[in-house]
């Protein structure tokens, strides 16, 4: 693990005492579908959904990878992707930075990034896309619904062995203000903590 995200990982381990009890249960259920799939002796593949796959998405992605490492727990590969396609927002992109991600940017409207958790381990490409786009699984994979409004625009996603409506408030409500970069953080150290709890669970 690159050494500053280790160390934002052991300070986020100490905020999972504060999640509420109604998370826990939802977190516990992506848990359990990924312990099936590695008892099944499958891969457990994660989708996170949100509408324009620019923030909350990728963060929950990168998040869940770098949290099954840390917890030892292999045969897990992260997706994303959004109801539309945007760009992977470059506030999102410089708090997951902060916290300890190595990203390497590419230009264009719709970059494609290089992220990494650890100087050893695999290199996730980050860009935005639909959910159905053809990088994605089509089937037997869990569709984490990270926002409201992606959760209410997809009713049925095609190929989902299991749909996760695990929110999370969108700091883009504070782009703009003084109180931006503090959202960002807030968002990425909560998706953090949530991550690392879900693959503690896991069997």
């Amino acid at each position: 693990m690159h050494p500053k995200l280790a160390e934002y990982i052991d300070r986020a381990g100490w905020e999972i005492n504060a999640i509420p009890e109604d998370r826990k249960r939802l977190l516990e259920e992506v848990a359990a579908f990924v312990s099936s799939a590695r008892q099944a002796g499958n891969s457990a593949e994660l989708t996170f959904i949100c509408t324009h796959n620019s923030r909350r998405s990728h963060m929950g992605q990168l998040w869940a990878a770098a949290a099954a490492a840390h917890c030892g727990i292999d045969g897990v590969r992260t997706y994303s992707g959004g109801t539309e396609a945007t760009a992977f927002n470059p506030r999102a992109v410089a708090a997951m930075e902060k916290a300890g991600f190595v990203i390497d940017k590419s230009g264009g409207d719709n970059p494609r990034y290089l992220a990494s958790f650890d100087e050893g381990g695999p290199v996730i490409e980050c860009f935005s896309k639909t959910y159905d786009d053809p990088v994605n699984p089509t089937e037997d994979f869990a569709a984490i619904m990270t926002c409201s409004e992606a959760d209410e625009a997809c009713p049925v996603v095609l190929g989902a062995a299991l749909r996760a409506p695990i929110w999370y408030e969108d700091p883009k409500v504070v782009d703009g203000t003084p109180k931006e970069a503090a959202a960002y953080d807030e968002r990425c150290l909560q998706i953090a903590t949530e991550m690392l709890y879900l693959f503690s669970r896991v069997t």
